[in-house]
């Protein structure tokens, strides 16, 4: 299912999703290209929830955002803290 079809059927909704196809562009956005919807959420709290806790291709937006993206992150400075202490 393409954002536009989800924006569509669920507006001005929190909607839970399943990322199945993306492309990276400018570095460290991905952008989404094709999604599953698990389901709809009605409680801002319950989505904020649902974001925290979400994982493996799992994320939670808004209907109301024109596009769908997701900012990657690494965590090299992480791993150099990690490596001190192993």
């Amino acid at each position: 299912m393409q954002w536009e079809e989800v924006r569509k059927f669920y507006s001005n909704q929190y909607v839970k999703l399943q990322i199945l196809a993306s492309h990276t562009e400018e570095g460290n956005t991905k952008f989404v290209d094709e999604v599953a919807l698990i389901r709809a959420i009605q409680d801002p709290q319950e989505a904020t929830k649902e974001l925290l806790q979400s994982k493996d291709g799992v994320i939670v937006s808004h209907t109301a955002n024109e596009e769908l993206k997701v900012e990657i992150r690494t965590l090299r400075g992480l791993r150099d803290v990690i490596g001190k202490y192993y």
